[in-house]
């Protein structure tokens, strides 16, 4: 008679990197106030310009969005954009807000990809429009910074 081998424990999704080292860095880094501090700042400044500006960002809306939902999107985003970016000055919010950051982040995605296509809507160069697209993930990745839960919450 054989015996079947333990069953393995479910797969556990993990943020952290295999190499120690860089996991270590990963970790002060999302520990730096100053640069969860600029990231809120940031994220709460633009969301701001929503509200105060919508038509701004109304223009590079895609065009597959039907044109009434455009302003409650443009205002749903900013206002993502606020609760993201105060929720990371939150101790027991910081996680929750920087995954709901990353997928605000993908979720405009589509809004840069239409801006590199017409530049014209908002009057910059071809090159500014397309330039702007690496950024986006960048912002992913400093906002999944704090979506790892570092050690130290400072």
């Amino acid at each position: 008679m054989t015996l079947a081998p333990p069953p393995t424990p479910p797969t556990r999704v993990s943020l952290r990197p295999a190499n120690r080292r860089t996991g270590e860095r990963l970790d002060r880094l999302a520990a730096s106030r100053p640069l969860r501090g600029l990231l809120a700042g940031l994220m709460v400044t633009v969301g701001v310009l929503h509200f105060v500006h919508p038509e701004f960002f109304m223009k590079i809306m895609p065009e597959y969005i039907p044109a009434d939902k455009h302003r409650f999107l443009v205002l749903l985003s900013g206002f993502f954009e606020i609760a993201g970016g105060v929720g990371l000055l939150l101790p027991q919010m910081r996680r929750a807000a920087a995954f709901g950051l990353v997928a605000l982040y993908i979720a405009v995605f589509p809004a840069n990809i239409y801006l590199a296509l017409h530049p014209e809507a908002l009057g910059v160069s071809a090159a500014a429009a397309i330039g702007r697209l690496p950024f986006q993930f960048l912002f992913v990745a400093w906002a999944a910074l704090y979506a790892r839960a570092p050690k130290t919450t400072g």
